[in-house]
């Protein structure tokens, strides 16, 4: 049955295909000598030099048709810095919609110019550069197409913009430290590039445009030729930090914190770097969003930390959802308390053809908790044009006591299935062992098929973790399963209704779980959807209807004395979800699902406002609750979240994160400044603030306030 499915599945989507490259597809760079000042303005005499290319064409909405703005792109060099040039003319450019400035912002509801560069030329790996009208840059670390996405990385780089009555126009300084590649006089560097016009939903790349493929989607890019005797300048980067500032406990007790460290770079070949760290410190890290957890499994909080964002996708092996054999808030977090590390080493990068990640770091004592060592080491190997296989081991070393887990996986992707569709199969297996346990069911494996492209998509996957599969600096959403899965969506884009750009229709989306040791049926969740829509304006709306099976073999306290009894539970759920376009000056997000839950019903509201009140304000809220009816007890939950961010400039902006729950009852408050006075140097001051509001009285518990100052210099 199930090769019928995929065979009707590709019946579907056959669709129609052509080269999504037009001539050029090649930008070749201009040397100059020439001092360039990064302004935005573009009035050097190389850029008159330089050969633009200009050949770009719609994605969205209009696949394949010209674009309606007249773009163009240069490229100059230096012997040790690449220069990009941007001119995005507008016959209305008082439209734009440019309501970001601060670093890293959030570029989808912005105009934007992107561009992707993969210096290794290798079909899978890359950097993508963005900025907006406003001079707000971000930057990202793209691995195998996509699949890896990166944001957190931070490369040593500016932009500059100018909005005229033309148009808006940029201008990038890339300095080649900031990009390895490898040796060579003569480089060829896959490039492609891709200008948002949000105010028409207008998207446009220059080559591979065809909408199944992302701007990520390097295989498809063009080329970039013409640099000769390039040269990275540094070899070493040191950057130091230096952090002082002071704590109020809850003993009304000031406590000094100063901290010295800092990490230290080292290029052992031009693709794979080399990373100590001393004394790391995360004081400039935002705090946590708190969560109210009403399942019985585990809750996931995402890394923040750079160190250990940096390098990331090095250290990654897919085994299938909610379970992950490396997961590094495991290190130096213990019970919401930070652990301080004495000293870290790292190497990842690529060499040829082969990926690598290594990682070991070694924390000191605190309390109760023993000094540590946490090891991980990651290999892969590129094969054919888009494929690789690896293996994986990690290692948690504390008195004596040792937990190891090792594992190797393959991931097959193709983007030329039926000529121009998308297929990726991945297959990935781990086992542990741990020398105070028995060491037996100890196993975890995964499988998966996905075919994800503009019209059809569809997904197929199996995984288990056995009941003594036990990875220490893992990540387990739950254990003793094995679990069946698939989905398939069906995106129509009708063209007799004018307003909207897709119709969504999803009959079959089922996880199917059953007790890894006895074969017993534990869940089943099935949620299909009878109608979904996206607008050409960005809008967005979706109704599923949820099937719940979920069988408890001993009771869980899911509230303070409310416990459900075991036993076996069918629920029905509805649900309905909607947004409108994120880059308007307000923009709403909400979702209402009500229902079946357990012995009882549930009803559950999550609104989000969005205030982009100018280019240098922003304010953010967000406020879910769920009421729970059930014969064991009744009670309300509420979860409130807020964000105002002020940005002056793209190198100055400031934050203030405010949260509160029913479950802890503080009032967190999070003040963040940033202020980068060069490029690879930043500064940061913090005040944490906690408030306890128990019992309707209002109560300071805790205060930091700290600053932080890591700069870069290079050898």
């Amino acid at each position: 049955m199930k090769y019928i499915v995929i065979i009707l599945i590709f019946q579907f989507d056959l669709g129609y295909a052509w080269a999504q490259h037009s001539s050029p597809d090649t930008i070749y760079t201009y040397y100059t000598a020439e001092n360039i000042t990064i302004d935005g303005k573009l009035d050097e005499s190389c850029w008159s030099n330089a050969k633009k290319i200009s050949n770009f064409t719609q994605r969205e909405l209009s696949e394949g048709a010209p674009a309606t703005e007249k773009t163009e792109v240069a490229i100059v060099y230096s012997t040790n810095k690449l220069y990009v040039g941007f001119w995005g003319y507008d016959k209305d450019p008082s439209k734009l919609i440019a309501n970001q400035m601060k670093r890293d912002f959030r570029w989808s509801s912005d105009d934007n110019f992107e561009m992707i560069i993969s210096t290794f030329n290798d079909n899978r790996n890359g950097y993508l550069f963005v900025t907006n009208p406003n001079g707000a840059r971000a930057d990202v670390l793209v691995s195998e197409e996509g699949s890896g996405f990166n944001m957190s990385w931070n490369g040593v780089w500016d932009v500059a913009t100018t909005v005229t009555e033309e148009g808006w126009f940029a201008e990038f300084e890339i300095p080649f430290s900031t990009l390895k590649f490898p040796k060579g006089n003569n480089q060829i560097w896959a490039i492609n590039f891709e200008r948002n016009i949000r105010r028409k939903r207008e998207q446009l790349m220059w080559q591979g445009w065809y909408r199944i493929y992302e701007l990520e989607k390097i295989s498809q890019a063009g080329k970039l030729a013409g640099l000769e005797n390039i040269k990275a300048k540094n070899k070493i980067e040191i950057k130091p930090y230096v952090s002082g500032g002071t704590e109020l406990t809850e003993n009304n007790k000031w406590d000094s914190r100063i901290g010295v460290g800092g990490d230290i770079n080292y290029d052992i070949t031009p693709m794979l770097k080399l990373n100590l760290t001393i004394n790391t410190d995360f004081a400039q890290v935002e705090v946590d969003r708190a969560q109210i957890n009403l399942s019985r499994f585990s809750l996931y909080y995402p890394e923040k930390r750079e160190f250990f964002l940096e390098g990331k996708d090095n250290f990654q092996m897919n085994m299938g959802r909610g379970n992950e054999v490396f997961y590094s808030r495991r290190i130096c977090i213990h019970e919401g308390e930070e652990v301080p590390i004495i000293a870290g080493i790292r190497m990842f990068g690529k060499q040829k053809r082969t990926n690598v990640g290594l990682l070991s770091i070694q924390t000191a004592a605190l309390d109760s908790i023993p000094s540590t060592n946490y090891t991980v080491v990651r290999i892969s190997q590129d094969i054919l044009k888009q494929s690789n296989v690896g293996i994986m081991a990690t290692s948690k070393i504390l008195n004596g006591r040792e937990n190891f887990v090792y594992g190797a996986d393959f991931n097959y992707t193709t983007t030329r299935l039926f000529g121009n569709k998308n297929l990726v199969i991945n297959g990935s297996v781990a086992q542990s062992q741990t020398s105070d346990e028995e060491n037996t069911r100890n196993l975890s494996y995964h499988a998966s098929l996905d075919y994800l492209n503009d019209i059809v998509e569809f997904n197929m996957a199996v995984m288990e973790v056995q009941g003594q599969f036990n990875p220490e600096i893992g990540f387990l959403r739950r254990s003793n399963f094995r679990m069946y899965y698939t989905e398939f969506q069906y995106n129509t884009r009708p063209k007799w209704l004018p307003f909207f750009r897709n119709l969504i229709f999803k009959p079959i989306d089922v996880k199917y779980y059953v007790n890894s040791e006895t074969n017993k049926l534990e869940t089943i969740y099935y949620e299909w959807r009878p109608l979904g829509f996206m607008t050409k304006s960005g809008e967005f709306f979706e109704f599923n209807v949820q099937h719940v099976f979920d069988k408890l073999d001993e009771p869980f306290e899911i509230q303070d004395e409310v416990v459900i009894p075991e036993g076996e539970y069918w629920n029905n759920r509805l649900e309905v979800q909607g947004s409108t376009f994120r880059g308007r000056k307000i923009a709403m997000e909400a979702s209402y699902g009500w229902g079946g839950f357990y012995t009882g019903r549930r009803a559950e509201l999550e609104t989000s406002v969005i205030f982009n009140i100018n280019k240098h304000w922003n304010f953010y809220t967000n406020w879910a609750r769920n009421y729970v009816y059930l014969p064991e007890g009744n009670f309300i939950t509420d979860e409130i979240g807020s964000r105002i961010q002020y940005a002056y400039n793209p190198k100055l902006n400031t934050s203030l994160f405010g949260q509160w729950n029913t479950e802890g009852e503080d009032i967190l408050l999070n003040f963040r400044v940033n202020w980068i006075p060069k490029i690879g140097t930043d500064f940061y001051f913090v005040i944490n603030q906690s408030i306890s509001t128990l019992n309707n009285e209002i109560s300071v518990e805790r205060t930091t306030i700290l600053g932080k100052l890591i700069w870069r210099f290079a050898i």
